[in-house]
């Protein structure tokens, strides 16, 4: 991992860019973190495109310091300045002429645009969490919040250092996810919007009902992909307080 800017924030977080084998991230500490306090850890996901969701992500960012954790965010696959995916591209060309034509997005088309995905961003998250937890200001637990669903369930699957995760309904899920979600074990707090635009709300509601943990919370509200209420926030930030503190 190398380090490629830092700056203060006006509230006391220090945010570092870095890259990691060319893969661009952002990690946020609080104020507070030190080699002799270390902090715990929140992995943030989004759907690609770090530049272009800044805003968003150093407002997330913002809330996990103020909550006492340190944050951090990776560019995905085929997103931002990362080499583009032909298949990748191609897929996503398929799904938005079936969302134009008021056609059900079909099985495949959602296999072929995020199978890949999952298959490359979670070794990578993993390899970004190695680096992460060698630094002496962070020591853990881990959460990971919100993202494509499907690199989510993955990583609740495979990654034993994480130990609860919040998860946007928010993005088309796989055939091979729901499996995959019956193995999930960890306290889950999943956010739907229940108007969303762009999401299957059944797909949703049968993926929750699908994961194995026995702690799962959803918070379902009222509106669209982009009108989540600050109270889900808020909703979400208590359940880390509650399992990362």
């Amino acid at each position: 991992m190398q380090f490629t800017s830092e700056q203060r924030l006006d509230d006391g977080v220090l945010e570092r860019e870095f890259t990691l084998d060319e893969i661009p991230g952002i990690l946020w500490t609080p104020g507070s973190a030190s080699a002799s306090a270390p902090v715990p850890l929140i992995l943030i996901g989004h759907p690609g495109g770090v530049h272009r969701m800044y805003p968003r992500l150093v407002g997330r960012a913002r809330q996990c310091a103020a909550d006492g954790f340190a944050s951090a965010t990776i560019e995905l696959p085929g997103s931002g300045d990362r080499p583009p995916s032909a298949t990748a591209e191609q897929a996503r060309a398929d799904l938005r002429r079936a969302l134009e034509a008021g056609e059900r997005v079909s099985e495949e088309i959602i296999d072929r645009l995020i199978l890949p995905l999952v298959e490359k961003a979670v070794p990578e998250w993993q390899a970004t969490l190695d680096a992460l937890l060698s630094l002496p200001e962070i020591g853990g637990p881990v959460g990971y919040s919100g993202g494509v669903i499907a690199i989510g369930v993955r990583l609740a699957v495979v990654e034993p250092r994480i130990a609860a995760a919040g998860l946007f309904a928010g993005s088309f899920v796989p055939r091979a996810t729901f499996e995959e979600a019956r193995q999930v074990t960890i306290p889950l707090h999943v956010l739907l919007q229940w108007d969303d635009e762009g999401n299957d709300r059944q797909a949703a509601l049968d993926l929750f009902d699908a994961f194995g943990s026995k702690e799962k919370t959803l918070n379902a509200n009222m509106g669209g992909h982009t009108g989540v209420p600050a109270s889900a926030g808020d909703a979400a930030a208590r359940f880390f307080t509650r399992h990362l503190s």
